[in-house]
């Protein structure tokens, strides 16, 4: 059986039920991304992970490819706030129309997720994502990784500890913790 990548327009026909001359109907579930600024679901039918983290701007590695990439078939809704036409000379004002639209679309996204991903990129400073942290805490749903580099390891370490935020040291165990997370909420 050949493994279809998860752009393949093949793939595509397939999970929509097209009948394609010669291939059998799958039947295969598989992860939706929504990318900010687009609307959030209106049903909540399967688990929702919030990619947050280090972006800076879109400076920082994109790692939320990846995670994207790990999670394909496990049929869930994948919350990115990485856009694609971010535009750094939006003023980070509340009166900025596109800067407030992104706010309000991690806010949401965030309150909706039932796995929060916070990856704190060495070399970056991702103040957002720290509030982030700081808002969702207590919660239960994050997952953080904050590798030696990170500028305030230490705050993101202490803070974690103190409320029991699941912490992990590399981006394959943040993967693994994050499929296993996935798997405990699809038993419910």
């Amino acid at each position: 059986m050949q493994l279809l990548p998860a752009t393949s327009p093949l793939l595509g026909a397939l999970l929509v039920g097209a009948s394609l001359p010669g291939a059998p109907l799958a039947h295969a579930q598989t992860s939706t991304v929504v990318t900010s600024p687009e609307a959030l679901p209106a049903t909540h039918d399967r688990p929702r992970v919030f990619l947050g983290g280090s972006i800076d701007m879109g400076n920082a590695p994109d790692w939320q490819k990846g995670m994207i990439e790990a999670l394909a078939a496990d049929n869930v809704v994948i919350l990115n706030p990485r856009r694609p036409d971010w535009n750094p000379k939006w003023r980070p004002e509340a009166d900025e129309p596109e800067f407030r639209r992104q706010v309000e679309w991690e806010l949401g996204a965030l309150e909706s997720a039932d796995v929060i991903v916070l990856y704190f990129s060495p070399g970056s400073q991702s103040p957002i994502s720290l509030l982030e942290m700081g808002l969702h805490a207590r919660g239960g749903k994050l997952i953080v990784l904050c590798p030696p580099g990170y500028w305030r390891k230490g705050n993101v370490d202490i803070t974690g500890a103190r409320y029991g935020v699941e912490q992990v040291s590399s981006l394959s165990e943040l993967m693994a913790a994050v499929k296993r997370r996935v798997a405990a909420l699809g038993k419910r």
